[in-house]
């Protein structure tokens, strides 16, 4: 057993001098108590998913979510096991980036269904938004309302952003490739909007 990973309690009482005379068990009961802090902090101070914009990585289980699409029907990542899904966030409908990325992957729409992908867009529009987005531009895909910042949170892409000085909150531009079996499998975080398709449908390609 490694006692440096297993034992690190139990290894620290036999590397810190004065222990093996008559105090020894009164010192071993100050050094419980010094260390107990710090070892509870460790424990439990790591989050489910890293912040940031690190959130869910590839290998890793997509976690399942619930929310309303833009006619307010209820849409769960659970509904589409068996299929490939391209789960992509955005930051906010009809803006320049959002609009040139929407219309890559609806211009390129059957391409990406021949390959088996199912798109949904995820952005903290709400579902007035998102109806006005997909009529305006034809959007062939649904779009999830997170006005609450759930799914985003659970994924990992509602960050601290920075603009003309001023911080604020706001969802980092990520698309997660998820396969069959709902295992993330791609993850573009520098993502092209004007040729966004041709992200999604060559990212195979590099996994290789």
């Amino acid at each position: 057993m490694n006692t440096d990973e297993k034992e690190p309690l139990i290894y620290c009482t036999f590397i810190v001098p004065g222990l093996y005379g008559k105090q020894n068990i009164t010192n071993m009961k100050k050094l419980i108590f010094f260390f107990l802090p710090a070892i509870f902090t460790i424990s439990f101070s790591v989050p489910v998913f890293s912040q940031g914009g690190g959130g869910v990585k590839n290998g890793e289980l997509a976690p399942n979510f619930t929310g309303k699409d833009q006619d307010g029907k209820t849409v769960s990542l659970s509904q589409y096991k068996g299929k490939k899904v391209v789960l992509y966030f955005y930051p906010k409908d009809d803006t320049p980036g959002c609009t040139a990325e929407a219309c890559s992957l609806r211009d390129n729409y059957d391409s990406l269904t021949q390959a088996g992908y199912t798109i949904l867009g995820v952005s903290a529009d709400d579902q007035k938004s998102h109806q006005d987005f997909k009529s305006k531009y034809n959007l062939p895909f649904t779009l999830i309302a997170d006005v609450d910042k759930t799914i985003a949170n659970q994924y990992g892409v509602w960050v601290e952003k920075e603009r003309d000085g001023q911080k604020f909150m706001g969802m980092a531009r990520t698309t997660f490739i998820i396969d069959e079996k709902g295992v993330v499998v791609g993850k573009i975080e520098k993502v092209d909007t004007k040729a966004h398709a041709r992200q999604v449908l060559g990212y195979y390609s590099t996994l290789q």
